[in-house]
């Protein structure tokens, strides 16, 4: 009997880009492409921490590189891509938010969070895809977007406002990019403790909050992401465009 086969999760071969890199989820990101055979580029303003990142990766017996650059100024991000060999793979991970009650955010709140979440996210997508496209490559594009890009939330006007806009940018590049060969998926992570989050869940009030909403009873580590960017990453997932991978626990499932 000529049984199938598992599709491969190696990336041997693969170069992969990763925004946010210096910590937290981005860093996680990097780690696991590496350690499954891709040459991985650590993407993020913070120089010190992304140098680190990668000489990490490399001591594991990975490939990695830094590049030191703000995602904010989309020219310079261009240029760098475009100087740049292809990306088979990108985790567009940069993204922040500002936590706020609606009646008081502000116009510089919006624009911080629309800037990086949004803007800033399309026009690295688009630059990598440019590439891709160029060469005649296929490719992974992996938006990092959230549970919050499927539900609402009080005090998340505008980080859920962008990352909405998120998963349906993302429908729309698969649409336009699949006959290239080139998939764009999102990851969508409950809360995941990092250095961005660690603060919030200092209110204990806020974290039995969280609690609650979790059906499986934890806040999230970033290793519990490591799989599932492997798998948008990989042709594990060959056939699998315009999708979401929303890995929260259980918040959305009521």
């Amino acid at each position: 009997m000529d049984l199938p086969r598992t599709p491969s999760f190696r990336l041997d071969g693969r170069r992969a880009l990763v925004s946010g890199a210096g910590r937290g989820i981005g860093l996680a990101a990097a780690a696991a492409l590496a350690e499954a055979g891709a040459h991985v580029t650590l993407l993020a303003r913070s120089a010190g921490e992304i140098e680190a990142g990668a000489e990490a990766i490399r001591a594991r017996g990975g490939a990695a590189a830094a590049l030191a650059l703000d995602v904010l100024d989309v020219a310079a991000t261009a240029r760098a891509i475009a100087d740049a060999e292809p990306f088979d793979i990108l985790v567009n991970n940069a993204g922040t938010n500002r936590p706020k009650p609606l009646t008081e955010v502000t116009e510089a709140d919006y624009d911080a969070v629309l800037d990086l979440n949004l803007r800033a996210a399309f026009f690295l997508a688009q630059a990598v895809a440019r590439r891709l496209l160029a060469t005649g490559r296929p490719g992974s594009i992996i938006n990092v977007s959230s549970q919050m890009g499927h539900v609402g939330a009080a005090n998340r006007s505008i980080y859920c406002a962008s990352k909405w806009a998120l998963e349906g940018l993302t429908k729309a590049m698969a649409v336009e990019l699949a006959p290239h060969g080139i998939r764009v998926n999102t990851l969508g992570p409950t809360f995941i403790e990092t250095p961005l989050t660690r603060p919030f869940f200092e209110d204990a009030a806020f974290k039995a909050s969280v609690l609650q909403k979790i059906k499986l009873g934890r806040i999230g580590r970033v290793e519990d992401l490591m799989g599932a960017i492997l798998f948008l990453a990989s042709d594990a997932s060959a056939l699998m465009t315009g999708a979401a991978l929303v890995v929260d626990g259980g918040w959305t499932a009521e």
